[in-house]
């Protein structure tokens, strides 16, 4: 991958724009950044989007892809069942040491899902994440999806956000492995501001939360 214009925030995080990036490409970028960081490597938020890709987690099952429609299926290593990846959807990597930020596993999803519910509520559209299915949802329709490795005290993956991207191809699957699971974007909600403004405030959203706590946006869903 080429270096991106990184910018390092006064919160120490390091922000990468890195544009349109290959699944793989982008992936083994995670693991060897990972595998190479020690106690003192700065926290990392990557900005990027995906060329058409559905990723099946570590406990994805394969009957939730309903029909084959020519996308390819990677098999990756973060939790979760399978999801769909494509240009129009903003994609928040977080390659984080969650012991030096105090964060346990349940209480970083929920953070991240907070950062994203925030950014939402800034356009007056309410979202809520949910205990039993991680990621945000607007209604009954998933507007984000979420799920991350942890290795030792370290986190990658992260978080995709629907902004304005071809929904089709989420029909030949089921959601994070719910049947008939409904989906939305931003665009459809009526937030007119793209993807460059999104993955802007959402990074200093993630900042914040992981920062400075986390006030509860939970329901069952």
């Amino acid at each position: 991958m080429t270096q991106p214009n990184q910018i390092t925030t006064h919160t120490g995080f390091i922000i990468k724009p890195l544009g349109l990036v290959d699944y793989h490409v982008c992936w083994q970028a995670m693991k060897d950044f990972t595998a190479n960081r020690t106690e003192q490597t700065n926290d990392e938020i990557w900005l990027l989007q995906h060329p058409a890709v559905y990723t099946q987690g570590i406990a994805g099952k394969p009957e939730h892809l309903l029909y084959d429609n020519n996308i390819p299926v990677i098999k990756t290593d973060r939790g979760g069942q399978i999801t769909y990846h494509a240009p129009g959807q903003l994609i928040v990597y977080l390659l984080l040491d969650i012991r030096r930020l105090k964060l346990g596993v349940r209480e970083l999803v929920r953070r991240l899902e907070n950062a994203v519910i925030d950014l939402l509520n800034d356009y007056h559209i309410a979202a809520k994440g949910c205990i039993e299915a991680p990621g945000v949802y607007v209604g009954n329709a998933k507007i984000a999806a979420l799920g991350l490795k942890i290795k030792k005290n370290y986190c990658y993956h992260g978080i995709a956000l629907n902004i304005d991207m071809d929904l089709k191809p989420f029909d030949a699957i089921n959601p994070c492995g719910y049947a008939g699971l409904q989906v939305t974007q931003t665009k459809d909600l009526g937030i007119t501001d793209g993807l460059d403004v999104l993955s802007q405030k959402l990074s200093g959203k993630l900042q914040n939360r992981l920062l400075k706590g986390n006030n509860i946006h939970h329901h069952e869903h």
